[in-house]
This record gives structure tokens, C-alpha cells and sequence, in this order.
């Protein structure tokens, strides 16, 4: 795995499974990353120290999941210079989803958020590593196959269903 270039974080352990699918892509394109809990609202402290820093330690992408009220990814945001990619998570404690995904989505102008499809992060990990793409060709070469091996697939599929009627 490459240096650490991306920082995924979770408001709480109860967002771990939704999470773990943008380390599982962040692996199948050899971009390192880092996992950690930060609370916006348990924790406001390491939040302002993680936010405020992590550009300081080569971070290059923040991918911030959160459920239920959803300051995470907003927060970090206001105060990091880093793109940030909002996974809004159905939590235990949220409304069908949707107060996660508004609180991510409806960001106000100049505090832009990324945000992603409700439990989502699968395509966070993508979106990540096509932004250190830009800087890496190894990462892209790595993106431009995985594509590929989506085409092939949806092509395969069609092979095996496609039927023709006289």
C-alpha cells in the first residue's frame, strides 16, 4: 500500500460497516488511507485537530460518514482546506436516512461538501481515489481498469440475458 493519502472518518463505531467500503475500494487501487472516529458532537475537540491538520500530514482527500444529525463531514469542512466526500449513514437514531443526507447535501455556499448516496461509500472511496488520480498515474491506471472490468461485466450480462424474437 502507498503513503497515506486519504483520511476515512466515522462519527461513531456504529458507522464502521458503511465506512469499510470505501477502505475496500481505497485497497483495490493501492491508495493508502487511514480509519479513525471522530465525533463532531462527542469529541469537538479532536474534530478541530484532525480538521485543522490533516493537510499538514499528507492528507490529501477526507472522506467523512455520519448518521442522524451528520455535523461530521460539514465541520471538517468549514475548517480544512481538503476536499471532503459527506457519506450520509442510516443510523439506529436517523429519520429512513434522510436527515443524514440533507444535513451532508444542503451545505451553504463557500463550505462545499462532496456528498454521496445514503450509505454510499463505496463510490466515496472511488470519488477519492479519482482525486489523487489526478496526481497519480498509478492510481489512475488503476481507476481506468476497474472501469473497464465494469464495462466487461455489464457486457457479459447482456451476452447471457439478450434475446432476439422473429
Amino acid at each position: 500500500m502507498s503513503k497515506i493519502v486519504v483520511s476515512i472518518v466515522m462519527g461513531s463505531d456504529s458507522d464502521l460497516p458503511v465506512m469499510q467500503e470505501a477502505a475496500k475500494m481505497l485497497e483495490e487501487f493501492n491508495v493508502g488511507y487511514e480509519l479513525d472516529i471522530v465525533s463532531a458532537h462527542r469529541t469537538p475537540e479532536k474534530l478541530f485537530e484532525f480538521s485543522h491538520n490533516a493537510h499538514k500530514r499528507g492528507i490529501q482527500v477526507i472522506i467523512a460518514g455520519a448518521g442522524g444529525a451528520a455535523h461530521l463531514p460539514g465541520m471538517i469542512a468549514s475548517m480544512s482546506p481538503l476536499p471532503v466526500i459527506g457519506v450520509p449513514v442510516k443510523s439506529s437514531n436517523s429519520i429512513d436516512g434522510w436527515d443524514s443526507v440533507l444535513s451532508i447535501l444542503q451545505m451553504p455556499g463557500g463550505v462545499p461538501v462532496a456528498t454521496v448516496a445514503l450509505n454510499g461509500a463505496k463510490n466515496a472511496g472511488i470519488l477519492a481515489a479519482q482525486i489523487v488520480s489526478a496526481a497519480s498515474e498509478e492510481t489512475r491506471e488503476a481507476i481506468i481498469a476497474y472501469k473497464q472490468g465494469l464495462a466487461e461485466q455489464v457486457m457479459e450480462k447482456s451476452r447471457r440475458v439478450k434475446c432476439q424474437k422473429d
